[in-house]
C-alpha cells in the first residue's frame, strides 16, 4: 500500500508510446488515396482585383484581393467599408485585413458587374 502510485506500470495500461484507439501505430498514414478537392471558387483570376465583400449582419466593404485559402479567409488591401446609416451612406478606410471565409456571405467583382433591375418585381402596367 505504501508504494500506491509509484509502480512501474501505471494504472489504466501503456500510457505515451502504444498504439491509440482503433489499432493503428501513431503517425501511420492512411493506405488508401483520397481525391485531392478542388475549390469551388477559383479565386486566382480576381488576385489583385478590386472585390465587394458582404458579411453575415450586412457589412460590406470593397478592396484589392491580395491572397486567400481553402477556407475562404480573404486578405484584401486597400479596404473601404461602406456603412449604411440613417443620415445617408458614408465609407471608412480599413487598409490591410484579414477576413473570415466562414462570415462571408458574397463575394463579387467590383469592375465588371452592374446593377440591373429587380426581376422579381411585378411590372408596371402589366
Amino acid at each position: 500500500m505504501a508504494d500506491r502510485g509509484r509502480g512501474s506500470a501505471p494504472r489504466g495500461g501503456m500510457r505515451g508510446g502504444g498504439p491509440i484507439r482503433g489499432g493503428a501505430p501513431r503517425g501511420a498514414q492512411p493506405t488508401m488515396d483520397k481525391p485531392k478537392r478542388e475549390a469551388i471558387l477559383d479565386l486566382s483570376k480576381y488576385v489583385n482585383e478590386r472585390i465587394r465583400v458582404k458579411f453575415t449582419g450586412g457589412r460590406e466593404v470593397t478592396g484589392v484581393l491580395k491572397g486567400f485559402d481553402q477556407l475562404l479567409n480573404l486578405v484584401l488591401d486597400d479596404v473601404e467599408e461602406n456603412l449604411q446609416l440613417e443620415s445617408g451612406n458614408q465609407t471608412r478606410s480599413l487598409g490591410l485585413v484579414v477576413l473570415r471565409g466562414p462570415t462571408i456571405t458574397l463575394l463579387s467583382p467590383v469592375d465588371g458587374s452592374k446593377e440591373i433591375a429587380n426581376p422579381f418585381l411585378p411590372q408596371e402596367g402589366a
